[in-house]
């Protein structure tokens, strides 16, 4: 379960590129309640998703000659430099090398053998988002990728993941959890691309961020009247919850879900 006691490989932040900030602040402070505060003038724009007060996720402008709109999750690395070695030897890319963060702590961006970014934050000062498991805060990740056994291999040989198989209706489900953590600290899980269940699949694997809500429907609602879109319905899955999948206003993907239980 996704909580802020921190482990080795379990998500530790996440953030938001956007090609036009002050439209996402604007969208996600409608949808979630979440503030904003900037991370200072040495900060390149980036700054803060504050739920009373506590930081839930990051973002940050980008320009269209740099990456699309899109929401990035980072693992907790106990070594950011290592762990790019790994990423390397598993057939993965370096798109950003480690590097200090104003004493805070040190992140690398990378992508996997399928190309979807990730990234891995190596805590100093800050030990990552202050919630995370409650209402607007980030509560489940999911890999969608083309082939789950080599996505498997990859995080496994890079952070040290390990999956397993859950039945759910239609199929069994895999479950990620950190190397040695157990079933406790289960926090995503990996699912094929083809197996996406919008009418038109992604064209490429990416990391899809859950959000935990208090109504699904109306969460959905909201974000159309602000100008996001639908790209899965509102979905109830017994034992889980009612999920519902969208883009922010500028095509970042997120999802939300309504657990059943805390944490589903």
């Amino acid at each position: 379960m996704l909580t802020t006691r921190f482990v080795n490989g379990a998500p530790n932040w996440l953030d938001v590129g956007s090609s036009d900030l002050d439209g996402a602040i604007s969208f996600y402070s409608g949808l979630f309640g979440w503030q904003f505060q900037s991370a200072g003038p040495d900060a390149g724009g980036y700054g803060f998703f504050q739920l009373d007060g506590r930081t839930v996720a990051g973002g940050m402008q980008v320009g269209a000659d740099q990456a699309p709109p899109a929401w990035t999750v980072y693992f907790q690395s106990a070594d950011a430099e290592a762990t790019a070695k790994a990423v390397e030897q598993a057939r993965g890319t370096v798109l950003f090398q480690p590097m200090d963060v104003m004493g805070k702590g040190h992140m690398a961006v990378f992508a996997d053998a399928a190309g979807c970014v990730f990234g891995v934050w190596q805590p100093g000062e800050t030990k990552g988002v202050d919630v995370a498991g409650e209402t607007g805060s980030l509560t489940w990740v999911e890999l969608y990728t083309p082939d789950v056994a080599a996505a498997a291999a990859f995080y496994h040989a890079a952070l040290g993941l390990e999956t397993s198989a859950a039945p759910m209706p239609g199929g069994d489900y895999t479950c990620v959890n950190p190397g040695g953590a157990g079933d406790d600290a289960m926090f995503g899980g990996v699912v094929p691309l083809d197996a996406h269940p919008a009418t038109t699949p992604p064209p490429h694997a990416f990391w899809l961020p859950y959000f935990e809500v208090a109504d699904t429907d109306a969460t959905v609602a909201r974000a159309q009247e602000l100008g996001g879109a639908v790209t899965v319905p509102a979905t109830s899955v017994q034992g889980v919850g009612t999920m519902a999948h969208l883009t922010d206003p500028y095509g970042a993907r997120f999802a939300v879900i309504r657990s059943e239980s805390p944490q589903g």
